[in-house]
């Protein structure tokens, strides 16, 4: 029997729980935030000290043996969950105790004790073995827990160990997800604890756990086979065994990600694939010592991978990817990202074009061969592409960016240019004849120090249909390059971000909302100083629909707050002001009125505005969340 017992008096379970018998009271009245039940009790009457005969008799004396075969005959959860407040030694005893050692009073209790409908996370200083005991004791007649996910710090004493792990094994049965972070105390033990009891386990995250070996996740493997998902991050001693065990253990896995696992190889990655081969369809691996190999082997057995993400794999080459794209086996790829790739070439990325015809997003950031040449290959190779995302991709010129419209052949609906250092404005004189990009909704150049008004003037002529068009941060355009853009959109746009295009005047909003404002919901002007009161008058006339305004650090005074709450037809719900130093307390009646809608209205560094107005505000607009 005295295997039954974990928790042996150390640590925080052990010895009497306050030195003070007075202070008892205050351990159980931390009872509730610890999940255990305590039921209300009457105020005691008697006023005068209770003192014991000097014979009396207490249920203390008992051995952890007699207690055990007490407390699994308890009638039901909520005496259990009392008994647990008594003291740190029956919190362990009754954390130890697993369900199919209580005995059940119904059918109907054992059914709500494994449903695992509960939720609960642990973090920083609340991590603790003290806390996950209550946990295990507390939700199991609560609906039993579903999902757990602690959350600890740097320094291993007072937080959770491998006790903790066993005391929720043997009270949550039902659990399905389970993350583990930070926690430096944890290692193969109390993994194995989980694996042994929790066989119903979906989705383990496992980060910054160096105690867990392959050992450990070898136990899940063997004994959790409906497990589905798996995250395993800066782990250093999980590596190819452990993974090989998933693969082979695992028939229902779906989703792996490995990131910054240096014991983790071609070995791993191959024995993983081959396994998984029609279950696995979400695949991501970031900072692993693989080579081509391991994306050869994805290229020909990711047969059912839908997602698949690459970061920083310096040892993979061209070859990999040319190799990858060659293997015919990623037929159902939808959606690829790759990150800090020095492999990623344009013959590279011209294969993986041609050897995924389902391929519909992709998302290359860092990518430094990349040229425009391989751009304008794939995209015309990917027949299926309808999202282009570019990030840092800084070979990338405004010959890549026409070309890919020129040669999307009607399909993509989504194109994102983000820091791109080579998009530079060129003397392009497009033939009449180029046809347009008539499928392109969303249009995204974002931080693109040389893009100017000559591109914005071509991007006008090749997309008509746009909805959706983010600038933001491009210094260099002004009124002359936005207004032939805004006047070419004829569908009606209905989310626009200008903000940081510091050259932009009040032109630009008058041309906007008369041309779009019965179909703008999103408008972003933050940061365009020259932005003035007359651009919220027009907005307020012509935006009847817009939801979201966002106005900070531009040139508002309280006259531009009065004309945007003058027109009762707005329906803003959230508004942003921040920065906004001629905004003054003359403007709380007009932010009071526009206040009937809104949801989230942001003051902050409104110096004009005193703390008075700010309180009536708060305590006026007691729906909306304000930032100040």
């Amino acid at each position: 029997m005295s295997k039954l017992f974990g928790f042996s008096g150390e640590g925080d379970f052990g010895g009497p729980v306050f030195p003070n018998p007075k202070e008892s009271a205050l351990f159980l009245s931390a009872g509730r935030l610890l999940d255990v039940y305590f039921p209300p009790s009457k105020k005691s009457r008697v006023t005068a000290p209770f003192v014991l005969p000097k014979n009396h008799v207490s249920i203390e004396i008992l051995p952890d043996e007699c207690l055990f075969e007490i407390f699994r005959r308890l009638p039901g959860g909520e005496e259990r969950s009392a008994a647990a407040c008594v003291s740190k030694r029956w919190l362990s005893l009754l954390s130890n105790i697993r369900g199919n050692e209580i005995c059940k009073s119904s059918p109907k209790n054992e059914e709500t004790e494994d449903a695992g409908y509960l939720c609960r996370s642990l973090e920083g200083k609340k991590a603790t073995d003290l806390r996950l005991a209550a946990i295990s004791v507390g939700t199991a007649s609560r609906g039993g827990l579903g999902k757990l996910s602690i959350r600890g710090t740097n320094k291993a004493s007072h937080g959770v160990t491998n006790l903790g792990l066993k005391a929720v094994s043997r009270g949550c049965s039902s659990l399905k997800v389970l993350s583990l972070w930070n926690l430096p105390a944890v290692g193969d033990q109390g993994l194995a604890e989980i694996a042994n009891e929790c066989h119903q386990l979906e989705k383990l995250d496992i980060s910054q756990c160096p105690g867990i070996t392959d050992k450990g996740l070898a136990a899940i493997a063997k004994n959790c086979p409906k497990l589905t998902d798996l995250t395993i991050e800066s782990c250093i001693h999980i590596g190819n065994d452990g993974v090989q065990a998933v693969g082979q253990s695992c028939p229902n896995l779906k989703s792996v990600s490995f990131n910054d696992c240096p014991k983790l190889t071609d070995q791993g990655i191959s024995s993983l694939m081959s396994s998984a081969t029609f279950s696995l369809s979400k695949v991501k691996l970031q900072a692993l010592n693989v080579t081509d190999v391991s994306l050869a082997v994805i290229g020909h057995y990711g047969k059912v991978v839908t997602d698949l993400a690459l970061t920083n794999l310096p040892n993979v080459g061209e070859r990999g990817f040319w190799v990858m794209g060659h293997g015919q086996g990623l037929q159902m790829l939808k959606s690829l990202t790759i990150t800090s790739c020095g492999g990623v070439t344009d013959n590279g990325i011209e294969a993986v074009g041609k050897g995924c015809p389902n391929l519909k997003q992709i998302c290359l950031r860092k990518c430094m061969l990349l040229s425009d040449n391989g751009v304008a290959s794939f995209t015309k190779a990917a027949v299926s592409l309808e999202s282009l995302h570019l990030e840092e991709c800084h070979r990338i010129t405004q010959l890549g960016l026409f070309g890919t419209l020129l040669n999307c052949g009607g399909k993509l609906k989504a194109l994102s240019l983000v820091s791109c250092f080579g998009l530079k404005d060129l003397n392009l004189n497009l033939p009449p004849s180029s046809s347009s990009c008539t499928s392109l909704l969303s249009l995204t150049i974002r931080n693109c120090p040389g893009f100017g008004d000559a591109s914005l003037a071509l991007l006008g002529n090749l997309c008509p249909q746009i909805l959706y068009l983010d600038l933001s941060g491009l210094h260099g355009i002004t009124d002359s390059g936005v207004l032939p853009l805004i006047k070419s959109c004829k569908s009606g746009l209905i989310k626009i971000n200008l903000s940081n295009c510091l050259n932009l005047t009040d032109r630009v909003v008058f041309s906007l909302v008369e041309l779009h404002g019965w179909t703008l919901e999103v408008l972003n002007l933050d940061c365009c100083k020259m932005i003035t009161d007359a651009s919220l008058s027009a907005i307020s006339k012509n935006c009847q629909i817009l939801s979201d305004l966002d106005v900070s650090k531009c040139a508002i005074t309280d006259s531009g707050i009065l004309a945007l709450a003058r027109d009762s037809k707005l329906n803003l719900q959230v508004l942003s002001l921040s920065n906004c130093f001629m905004v003054s307390d003359k403007s709380l009646p007009s932010l009071r009125k526009l206040g009937q809608t809104l949801l989230g209205l942001n003051i902050q560094n409104c110096k004009s505005i005193s703390h008075h107005s700010v309180d009536l505000l708060l305590e006026q607009l007691w729906r909306c969340d304000i930032l100040y």
